[in-house]
């Protein structure tokens, strides 16, 4: 079974899987399909994490984040400009990330994928035209005032000046030729050689900071999953700089309370998702590149601090909380084989859009994921050359007497955690399908684009009778329409003695497919 946010994507992998192909193979050429048909929340200028798991134990992470350039401007304390330029000052490792999953499936799966037959289905999509998304035109209208400033961006996007619509043919011949250029050179291409001497030529006209260098500098970090159990499940995450210890601190506060004796979707559930998030949004300012700074992830997941969070939550009151939020946009697909091979994967270009700047005649957006950088120095996320950033993506695994069970993940930075303390308890407590748990009503601490205010965002699918207790338990809210854009795209697939389930959500486009 696959799972993804765009239906190409999904029959992609579907088509890989039916042809005896590894779950790996699958996620490369859903990843691929992805960075045309989504290009508004990934592509070959971004990042992606992966989590592995199979049937015989084995779990890993890959960590493909790009590094910071080894040099850049001044910030003087000022705040990293989240568009432009300056903003694109981090390598893109997807694609990386892409060789070491192949890698690993030969060597672990006995995986025989080629990059070219893994690639084609983006290559004729990006050569022939696709019809655009609905989400692709939203994103496209919602950001109409800004991208004339964005280098070349209009040029491809909204050709003659025009904006398409949803279900237009839209087509991208030059990152069609960058496509093939990397289905015919490998993977090393994009970071040496010709491609990768286009692609630097064309970040440096736009006055980007990245170099030739940095590009062939960039590596995919394997790394072991973070874990915790959660009422008989064993939840995989990737570990810092990402934000995976952050969903598990949620669920390991959610544990010290009985659910079960709660009725889904209640004011007393929410109220319990919503301050368990805080709580473990606390110690969130500490997560950095383990690299450079040391990170007290035992610490964070231990019983003690797990226990006293649990216990700082008051059950008829919410904590004040004025944090900001902070927005993002990517997307999760996953695949699992019939061998037990499942991955979980998350690709990025941080913002809708990235950094909005266009490398050159290649056609790839390169992302702005170095905006997520402080500038004040001391702080565990200050930039630094070769540093990777605090990372919001958190895609999972959790295991069930060590096989793979249920593989998820969302889009929405700081939303991301939040997304999945809602889906795993709907499919862990209250034992959910994916369907069922990934049309859960969702919230969203902080600002967000359509309110600036500290409030609680919450889809009005709640019902009037739970929003006013959460207003009497000091809840400041503010409403998102039903299946709100704002409240990420997840998906799911379960995996059980039964058989499989997959979905993915019905805020998106996308769609799973099992054979």
């Amino acid at each position: 079974m696959v799972t993804s946010p765009h239906v190409l994507a999904s029959q992609a992998g579907a088509r890989v899987l039916a042809a005896g192909g590894t779950a790996i193979d699958a996620a490369i050429a859903m990843a691929a399909v992805l960075s045309v048909v989504y290009p508004h929340f990934c592509g070959l200028g971004g990042d992606a994490v992966w989590i592995i798991a199979d049937s015989s134990g084995r779990r890993t992470c890959l960590m493909g984040i790009g590094a910071a350039a080894s040099n850049y401007p001044d910030f003087a304390d000022q705040p990293i400009p989240t568009r432009g330029p300056l903003a694109a000052l981090t390598s893109a490792c997807a694609v990386h990330s892409w060789g070491t999953a192949l890698d690993y499936s030969a060597e672990h799966w006995g995986g025989s994928g080629q990059l070219p037959d893994l690639m084609a289905d983006a290559i004729g999509l990006a050569e022939n035209g696709f019809a655009l998304s609905p989400s692709q035109a939203f994103w496209l209208n919602f950001r109409a005032s800004d991208y004339a400033n964005w280098p070349g961006f209009a040029a491809i996007f909204a050709p003659d000046g025009r904006i398409p619509r949803a279900g237009e043919r839209f087509a991208q011949p030059q990152l069609a030729a960058t496509l093939r250029e990397l289905a015919r050179d490998g993977i090393a291409g994009f970071y040496e050689g010709p491609l990768a001497a286009r692609i630097a030529a064309g970040l440096a006209e736009a006055g980007s900071p990245l170099t030739a260098t940095d590009l062939a500098a960039t590596r995919t970090q394997i790394a072991a999953p973070i874990s915790l159990n959660y009422r008989g499940f064993e939840l995989l995450a990737p570990p810092p700089p990402t934000q995976g210890v952050t969903t598990l601190a949620i669920l390991g506060v959610l544990e010290r309370f009985n659910l079960s004796e709660m009725q889904l979707g209640s004011a007393a559930h929410y109220h319990l998702l919503v301050e368990a998030v805080k709580q473990a949004f606390l110690d969130r300012q500490g997560i950095a590149d383990p690299d450079f700074v040391a990170q007290p992830v035992d610490h964070w997941l231990s019983g003690g601090t797990l226990a006293d969070k649990a216990a700082a939550i008051d059950p008829d009151r919410a904590l004040d909380w004025p944090e900001p939020y902070q927005s993002a946009d990517t997307v999760y697909f996953g695949a699992t084989d019939a061998q037990g091979g499942s991955v979980s994967v998350l690709q990025s270009t941080y913002f809708d859009w990235g950094s909005g700047v266009v490398a050159g005649d290649t056609g790839i957006i390169w992302q702005n994921r170095g905006a997520a950088f402080s500038t004040l120095a001391g702080h565990p996320n200050e930039i630094v050359p070769g540093k990777r950033p605090f990372y919001t993506l958190n895609p999972g695994i959790a295991l069930k007497d060590n096989q793979p069970a249920l593989l998820y993940g969302t889009q929405g930075a700081d939303g991301q955690p939040q997304t999945l303390s809602v889906v795993l308890s709907g499919l862990i407590d209250f034992h959910l399908d994916p369907a069922q748990a990934l049309a859960l009503p969702r919230f969203l601490l902080g600002k967000t684009f359509s309110d600036a205010s500290d409030n609680l965002k919450l889809e009005e699918t709640v019902g009037a009778a739970v929003t006013a207790d959460l207003a009497r338990r000091a809840h400041r809210l503010s409403p998102l329409p039903a299946l709100s854009p704002l409240a990420g795209q997840a998906g799911v697939i379960a995996i059980n003695e039964y058989g499989l389930l997959g979905a993915h959500d019905p805020r998106g486009d996308g769609t799973a497919i099992g054979l």
